[in-house]
């Protein structure tokens, strides 16, 4: 079964191509990073509220993923589709999939890890257990499921 899955539409800015009008590549990464941020906000908890709620520092990337299949062109609008594919204990993998008027462009993933500060080695991050009140409202996927402040 598959979990919540956040979708985001947006149209591709001027800025964001290279000389040739075609989207650079690194900007994909910028858009993937956002819609992690907007999945994760679907539990209810924006970022900063999760890093007070949690004392987490964030949820660093560790690993990344993308595969160019359709180029995306200024003005084109694109619709993100994001989903955690994969929980562990403490990182997640969140699938990104980009559609141009409807047929798929660009898909990608990202693990992530659940980071809080390390007592022990002050100034490092230690990863953390991901909270089951994260994974159990991410993975409904009627999007009902919300995390108490």
């Amino acid at each position: 079964m598959t979990g919540l899955i956040h979708c985001r539409t947006l149209r591709i800015a001027w800025g964001q191509c290279d000389p040739a009008g075609i989207v650079f590549y690194p900007q994909f990464l910028v858009m993937f990073d956002t819609a992690t941020g907007e999945l994760f906000a679907r539990t209810g908890l924006p970022a900063s509220a999760m890093r007070a709620k949690y004392g987490i520092v964030g949820m660093p990337l560790v690993e990344q993923s993308t595969r160019f299949l359709i180029p995306c062109r200024f003005d084109d609008e694109i619709v993100i589709e994001s989903d955690v594919a994969e929980w562990g204990r403490s990182s997640f993998k969140v699938r990104h999939r980009l559609l141009r008027q409807g047929e798929l462009a660009v898909e990608g993933f990202e693990k992530r890890v659940w980071a809080a500060m390390d007592p022990a080695q002050p100034g490092k991050i230690k990863a953390q257990a991901i909270p089951d009140e994260i994974v159990k409202s991410l993975s409904d996927a009627s999007g009902t499921t919300a995390v108490a402040p």
